[in-house]
């Protein structure tokens, strides 16, 4: 995506929040207005390293990368939503009408400047770029203009990340914005889409897989710290780099060949195309002799649909369809 967007000039609470860093004084926080607790709070979170006590909901969120935004539009918090950004495919039919109702502040990653002309009292990233220290964003200097901040937790795994991480990313922040009852609609119907898939696959024989992300040297591939690692097993697979104690990470196509997969699942995202991607590995001498090379056995997802949040029961679906299609239709 293009990095040339305009910084928008600063308002003048950003400019004062500005000031009010730089001095040898205390910040007062602007997410934690004085006067009494809203109903249900005060709420304290420990997030990635992070604790931080709301005294009431935010009212204006920013979110950052795809899942994020998501997660926020799902539990119906857009009128509590001033800017969002970064995203890696088409937001879900289902919360376009939302989304369209928030304004875009970057293609990508808007500056540290930008973001605080937007005024906002809570920044929700789904990526831990969001926070890039080197930016100039990291959550330090955020909470020290008065703003919280929110990391989605696959950034910073306490253990296996699973089905049980997507419904406690959701609930939190249901928790945060005073919504807890709708993380449960939600939540009720995700894994609804979860249970159907796994009675289809009742006693399947799981097929060998590998992920292709990105990489022409070396293979950018999911290990077995991500979400994608229990998507592929729902979906009746096995991630033959699950021993990798990493979401992501990079391994020779030699490796590859050595684990002989059975299929290929190809992200899709980025300027590569899924053809482009489906033609290197085909081409790729170490992989001549792999049985998913050799039988042409490819499944796809798109990104947006491999990280913690709530596409991840609709992609599970998805993989088993093209894993199983004789069982999930």
């Amino acid at each position: 995506m293009p990095r040339n967007h305009a910084k928008p000039a600063l308002s003048a609470l950003a400019l004062a929040l500005l000031v009010s860093g730089c001095g040898g004084g205390a910040t007062p926080s602007a997410a934690s207005p004085a006067g009494p607790p809203a109903k249900g709070f005060p709420v304290t979170i420990d997030n990635c390293g992070v604790k931080t006590t709301y005294r009431r909901p935010p009212q204006r969120a920013v979110s950052l990368n795809q899942h994020a935004t998501e997660v926020l539009l799902s539990l119906g918090l857009e009128r509590s939503m001033v800017g969002t950004g970064y995203l890696d495919d088409s937001i879900l039919p289902e919360y376009r009408a939302a989304y369209g109702g928030v304004k875009v502040l970057s293609k990508e990653y808007p500056s540290f400047e930008a973001l605080l002309a937007a005024e906002p009292d809570f920044v929700y990233g789904g990526w831990s770029s969001t926070f890039d220290e080197k930016e100039g964003r990291s959550r330090a200097a955020f909470t020290k203009a008065g703003i919280n901040t929110h990391l989605n937790t696959e950034e910073c795994p306490t253990g296996p990340v699973d089905a049980s991480s997507m419904d406690e990313e959701i609930r939190t922040l249901a928790r945060i914005f005073g919504v807890p009852e709708r993380a449960e609609a939600r939540l009720g119907k995700l894994h609804a889409t979860l249970d159907r898939v796994e009675a289809r696959l009742a006693g399947v024989i799981p097929v060998k897989l590998f992920v292709y992300d990105s990489g022409d040297k070396s293979a950018f591939t999911a290990g077995g710290k991500g979400i994608g690692n229990e998507m592929i097993r729902r979906a009746g697979g096995v991630n033959l780099f699950s021993d990798l104690d990493k979401a992501f990470a990079d391994v020779s196509f030699e490796q590859v060949a050595q684990r002989a997969p059975d299929a290929v699942v190809i992200y899709d995202y980025g300027d590569q195309s899924v053809e482009d991607k489906k033609k290197f590995l085909l081409a790729h001498p170490a992989l001549k002799d792999v049985p998913a090379i050799k039988n042409r056995r490819f499944a796809v997802l798109p990104l947006a649909s491999t990280v913690l949040g709530v596409r991840m029961p609709a992609a599970v679906e998805s993989l088993a369809k093209q894993l199983h299609p004789g069982r999930v239709r």
